[in-house]
């Protein structure tokens, strides 16, 4: 059996795996031992190899950042924090025709800043901002799908999970990654707002319900209104974290894992003062915060097994050759590449896609000459569109779940979505073709 044969036996099987309900973890670990074992016929050393990454695997004092920016992200969600950035929002661009959309936009952009988690976006602002959205007469499916469509920014713009898995999984710098992730994430939320004007603009029966808006015309609504004083109280708590947090980090102050440990500080500073930590809260946080740092650094563990299992087994040369002798070339590749990312991500979760592909393509793309960290936010791009994809779209489920109306369908919020997963795929074309977007500001 070939190099080559056997990457596609083993790579099928694991999505396989994944698929039948098998945890991703126990999958990649699964894969690995057999294919170490298939490979070189010596069960010892299949269990050498994964003693190894289970000991090395997470050792690094960098691996503290997934528990400190979870841990930060938990605390600015439970403090409100979300909820005051989109009453901002929403008095300073309601004039604006599909103003409450962008503000929604707006919110989820300078909340992703401090939160990393696109799941935590779309719960957020499921609460806040659909119900307010629908009150001034947007259409339920328009509101559901602005916000599972801008929770991805959570992803891109920094601090960002995905980020960090990718740049422990390729081996670059985790700064670099989150530094390299700020022009696209900004430019995505541009694109955004600008395609929620032009809607609200040519196509306004796709963004209000127009029965409902000639209703409230007729009617003396009373909307909120905040002084400059009022809107500066409600922001300085988010500007302080992201000037902490961002500032210390860009300007050289903090490492990822410092900046880490003083968002986290910061937030619990914040969830004190305003009082957010009771009712059992804090347990909750810290509970939810051991549980999805425990999850992803398994995860890890299993990945470096299966990165490894790949490399022994001579999988990445084998597929790098076989792609240069095909005269694709470096673009070639690349649209192949996010070609089948986009298809995973019908099927599979954003940290699965990663783990399965990011071991196998980040050899092979260094190899045709792409920086790393420019290959790392074209991946997270790329994944990031399958959370608002059916039939998974975890971002979509997210906002279904917790708006919790048997009147509103995922089939619904997956249609309002789509405009944004075409946005997202016009930022993916554009930080393609021009490197520089995400390399000028290393």
């Amino acid at each position: 059996m070939s190099e080559l044969e056997l990457g596609g036996l083993l790579v099928g099987g694991l999505i396989v795996l994944v698929l039948l309900g098998i945890h991703i973890g126990v999958a990649l670990l699964a894969v690995g031992f057999f294919g170490v074992w298939l490979v070189r016929d010596n069960i010892d050393m299949a269990m050498r190899l994964m003693y190894m990454a289970a000991y090395n695997g997470i050792a690094d004092y960098i691996f503290a950042t997934i528990p400190l920016f979870v841990l930060m992200g938990l605390l600015v969600s439970i403090s409100n924090v979300g909820k005051d950035t989109f009453t901002v929002a929403e008095v300073l661009l309601r004039k604006l025709r599909g103003g409450l959309g962008v503000a929604t936009v707006a919110a989820n952009t300078v909340f992703a800043a401090v939160t990393g988690v696109s799941i935590a976006s779309a719960a957020v602002f499921t609460r806040v901002a659909v119900p307010e959205m629908v009150r001034h007469g947007y259409r339920t499916t328009f509101a559901t799908g602005t916000v599972a469509g801008s929770s991805v920014l959570g992803m891109m713009i920094p601090p960002s999970l995905l980020m960090i898995i990718y740049g422990v999984l390729a081996e670059q710098s985790i700064g670099k990654l989150f530094i390299a992730g700020v022009i696209p994430g900004f430019m995505l939320a541009i694109v955004f707002a600008v395609m929620i004007m032009l809607m609200a603009r040519f196509t306004p029966a796709a963004v209000f319900d127009l029965q409902k808006q000639a209703e409230l015309a007729r009617q003396k609504r009373i909307d909120i209104t905040l002084t400059g004083t009022q809107m500066a109280g409600k922001l300085l708590p988010i500007a302080a974290l992201v000037a902490l947090v961002l500032g210390g980090l860009y300007g050289g102050f903090f490492t990822p894992t410092e900046a880490g440990g003083i968002g986290a500080f910061g937030a619990l500073v914040i969830a004190l003062m305003r009082r957010s930590l009771g009712k059992g809260n804090l347990w909750r946080v810290l509970h939810e915060t051991g549980s999805v740092s425990c999850t992803i650094l398994i995860l890890l563990v299993a990945a470096a097994f299966y990165s490894r299992m790949l490399s022994v087994a001579g999988v990445p040369v084998a597929i790098a050759d076989v792609v240069r002798d095909a005269g694709l070339g470096p673009y070639g590749f690349l649209a192949l590449y996010i070609a089948i990312v986009l298809l995973l991500g019908m099927i599979l979760d954003s940290s699965s896609i990663l783990l399965i592909m990011t071991p196998v393509a980040a050899p092979i793309a260094q190899a045709f000459g792409f920086d790393l960290i420019h290959f790392g936010v074209i991946t997270v791009l790329a994944v990031e569109m399958g959370l608002l994809t059916p039939p998974f779209g975890i971002s979509v489920f997210t906002v279904k779940s917790t708006l919790n109306d048997p009147k509103v369908s995922v089939e619904s919020i997956f249609a309002g979505a789509l405009p944004f997963v075409g946005a997202m795929f016009l930022v993916l074309l554009l930080v393609c073709a021009f490197p520089w977007l995400s390399t000028a500001l290393i």
